[in-house]
């Protein structure tokens, strides 16, 4: 039975490019696998996939009894595939924050603080001397761009500068700085997708202190576009917050270039949690965080820090 390697629930480009790659690299060592992924192409995603002449992962639902998982991208159970607990967790390539996922056996554990899951998927690639092809230099090149938004994410490192310098080269892409802004222009073109798909384009849950908490994010060149939705967004909040019985739900509208975080809340007691963690008054359901971008590395923290 065939490794199933995948990113996260409401994946991005990086869950899906990552799970693409690592399959064929295990494939290569001489394992059988096949990549996957849990839900559907956001429109920055479809456009990486098109653009590299990629095939798509199909959608995976549910593991058959005893298949074993790789994960990329992603390593906490609550943004995984339902019920992988119970699963054969095989290996984790991330970039994330360690959750309580355990395993009865040792597995390839490989997570280091950098900006993209595909920074470290080319160092394994090197490890294991397999050989890396265009189209998969590609897809990781373009995942590094969209995970660090150009390098100006603060979970840059040099290694996410180095290793897309060097998958430009391997995939042959001369023009970065195109490359980089066809792939915004992508990302920011939602204005026809309905405000419950915006919310889950991506969307994790996190446990602090033992309670389920909705943080989601959306990125684009144009925030003034997403922000007059507010009101539908709102709602679509509020309808998932019920839903899925959260503890506290909140949507962070990203400004790429001028790198600030306006931040959607819904209930006063959001408003509260909020102003207390950041120090950032909330005014007609709206936050501003200021220069706070990176979800991992500037939001979470602050709220495992206080809630756990």
């Amino acid at each position: 039975m065939p490794i199933a390697v995948f990113g996260h629930q409401s994946p991005d480009t990086d869950a899906v490019s990552s799970a693409l790659v690592c399959a064929g690299l295990l494939e290569r060592r001489g394992q059988q696998a096949k990549p996957y992924r849990l839900g559907p192409l956001n429109p920055e995603t479809e456009f990486v996939f098109g653009w590299a002449k990629a095939p798509v992962p199909e959608l995976l639902t549910r593991l058959e009894p005893d298949q074993p998982a790789f994960l990329v991208d992603h390593n906490e159970a609550a943004q995984s595939l339902p019920g992988l607990a119970t699963q054969q967790v095989v290996g984790i390539v991330d970039h994330h924050r360690i959750g309580q996922l355990s395993t009865p056996a040792p597995i390839l554990l490989r997570t280091e603080p950098v900006g993209c899951s595909a920074t470290l998927l080319l160092a394994l690639q090197r490890e294991w001397e397999v050989a890396l092809q265009g189209q998969e230099a590609r897809l990781m090149l373009a995942a590094i761009l969209s995970d660090t938004l150009g390098f100006r994410s603060p979970t840059t490192t040099e290694a996410d500068r180095r290793a897309a310098r060097q998958l430009a080269q391997l995939g042959e892409v001369e023009d970065l700085t195109a490359l980089e802004e066809a792939l915004f222009a992508a990302k920011s073109d939602v204005s026809g997708i309905p405000a419950d798909a915006l919310l889950k384009m991506d969307f994790k849950v996190y446990r602090f202190g033992g309670r389920p908490y909705g943080l989601a994010v959306l990125e684009t060149t144009h925030p003034a576009s997403l922000l007059a939705r507010k009101g539908e967004l709102l709602e679509a909040m509020r309808e998932e917050k019920a839903k899925s019985q959260l503890a506290g739900i909140f949507l962070g509208v990203v400004d790429i270039l001028s790198g600030t975080n306006q931040t959607l809340v819904p209930s006063p007691e959001e408003a509260q949690l909020l102003e207390r963690l950041f120090g950032a008054p909330v005014h007609d359901h709206l936050a501003d965080l200021g220069d706070r971008i990176s979800r991992k590395q500037q939001i979470v923290p602050v709220f495992e820090r206080h809630l756990s």
